[in-house]
C-alpha cells in the first residue's frame, strides 16, 4: 500500500487507528498499534527496549487526548521486542494468550542481560544476537512485567463502540501468537505472524498452522495491515508470506527425502525470489523447524543450547550467502 509511508513514528490510519512503525523491521526492530474510540484506548504491543516505549508512548499521548491513559494492552506474542516495554503501561490490564504467558515466564528480559553479558564465553550464537540486536538496544533495567489477564483462542473486547477480537492462531511464529482485528475499521493488527519485507522466523511452527493463519487474515475482507515488522499493507502482503512458506516447505521436503541435512538444505534452496527480503539468515531456522516436523514432531520449543546453535548457524549463513552491501541497520 504505497499511500502509507514507511517512517518512523505514529500513523494516522483514520477513524482511530493508528500504527507506530520502526524502518527498518530487522531483528528488534517491531511495530506496534493504537485503538481508539471516544476517550477509549488499547495499545496492541510494547517495544523492545524502554526507551523506544517512552518515545512511543509520548508520540501517541501527544498525538491522541485519549491516549494519555491507556487503560488496556495487548501483547501479541512473546517476543521480547513486543513485550519488554510492559512495565511502562504496568497500571494497565495486560492481556494475551495463556501460551504467551507461560512463555514470558520462561524467558525473561534478565536472560538477555546476561547472554550479551557471557557472549564471548558462549560463543558465536551469542555474538550474532549481540550484533543484531544486544548492541542496538538496552536490556539493562528492565523489568519482567507479565500479562495480568489471559485467554485461550479467542476474546472480544470493545474499545468505545469498536469491537476488536483478540484471535489466538498460534502456535506459530511462537507458542502463543495472536492477532488483533478490528471488523468495523477492516484494520489488523498481525504482530508477527506477518513480517513484511523481511523473512519471517518459524520458531514454533508446524508451518501448516501458519499457513492456516494466513489464509483465516485474508478470509476477514480485511483492509489495512500493520504487521509485526516492516511496512503497512493488505491482503498482498499476507499471501506473499504464504507463497513464501509453501515454496520453502516444498524445497526442504526435496532436500529431506534426498538425505540431506538441515543444514544442508538452508544452504542448498535458491531464495532469488527474495533476495530482497531483510534476514535472509532466518531460512537456518525455518528449515531446522520443518525438518523437525519431517521426523514426526509437529511442533515445539527448543531449548537454549538449541536457539544458540541456530543463532550461530544463523551468523555463518549471513557471512557466506547473504548478499555484499545487504548488511541492513537501522538509522
Amino acid at each position: 500500500m504505497a499511500k502509507w509511508q514507511y517512517t518512523k513514528g505514529l500513523h494516522d490510519l483514520g477513524n482511530g487507528m493508528w500504527a507506530y512503525l520502526q524502518p527498518d523491521g530487522s531483528w528488534g526492530w517491531s511495530n506496534a498499534g493504537l485503538v481508539v474510540d471516544g476517550d477509549q484506548t488499547l495499545l496492541v504491543d510494547t517495544l523492545f527496549d524502554l526507551k523506544l516505549t517512552q518515545q512511543m508512548l509520548d508520540a501517541m499521548r501527544a498525538a491522541v487526548p485519549a491516549a494519555k491513559r491507556i487503560p488496556r494492552v495487548v501483547n501479541t506474542h512473546n517476543n521480547g521486542d513486543h513485550v519488554f516495554g510492559n512495565q511502562l503501561v504496568a497500571d494497565s490490564e495486560i492481556i494475551a494468550s495463556k501460551a504467551c504467558a507461560e512463555e514470558m515466564e520462561e524467558r525473561p528480559p534478565e536472560n538477555l542481560v546476561a547472554l550479551i553479558k557471557n557472549r564471548d564465553q558462549i560463543g558465536p550464537g551469542a555474538q550474532f544476537f549481540y550484533e543484531t540486536m544486544g548492541s542496538k538496544f538496552q536490556f539493562e533495567g528492565i523489568k519482567h512485567t507479565p500479562p495480568t489477564r489471559t485467554f485461550e483462542k479467542r476474546l472480544d473486547l470493545k474499545v468505545g463502540d469498536k469491537v476488536v477480537e483478540l484471535h489466538e492462531l498460534g502456535p506459530a511464529h511462537t507458542r502463543g501468537d495472536v492477532v488483533a482485528w478490528v471488523p468495523q475499521d477492516k484494520t489488523l493488527f498481525t504482530g508477527d505472524l506477518l513480517f513484511v519485507g523481511g523473512h519471517p522466523v518459524l520458531w514454533a511452527g508446524p508451518v501448516a498452522n501458519w499457513i492456516r493463519a494466513l489464509d483465516l487474515m485474508m478470509s476477514w475482507g480485511v483492509e489495512k495491515v500493520v504487521p509485526g515488522h516492516g511496512r503497512i499493507t493488505d491482503k498482498a502482503g499476507l499471501k506473499a508470506q504464504r507463497d513464501y512458506f509453501v515454496y520453502i516447505h516444498d524445497e526442504a521436503k526435496k532436500r529431506f527425502d534426498a538425505g540431506l541435512s538441515a543444514e544442508e538444505a538452508a544452504w542448498d534452496i535458491k531464495m532469488d525470489g527474495w533476495s530482497h527480503w531483510l534476514d535472509g539468515e532466518r531460512i537456518v531456522v525455518n528449515v531446522a523447524s520443518l525438518y523437525r516436523e519431517f521426523h514426526g514432531k509437529a511442533y515445539g520449543e527448543r531449548d537454549e543450547g538449541e536457539v544458540m546453535r541456530l543463532f550461530g548457524q544463523m551468523r555463518k549463513y549471513k557471512q557466506e550467502r547473504c548478499p555484499a552491501g545487504h548488511q541492513h541497520g537501522h538509522d
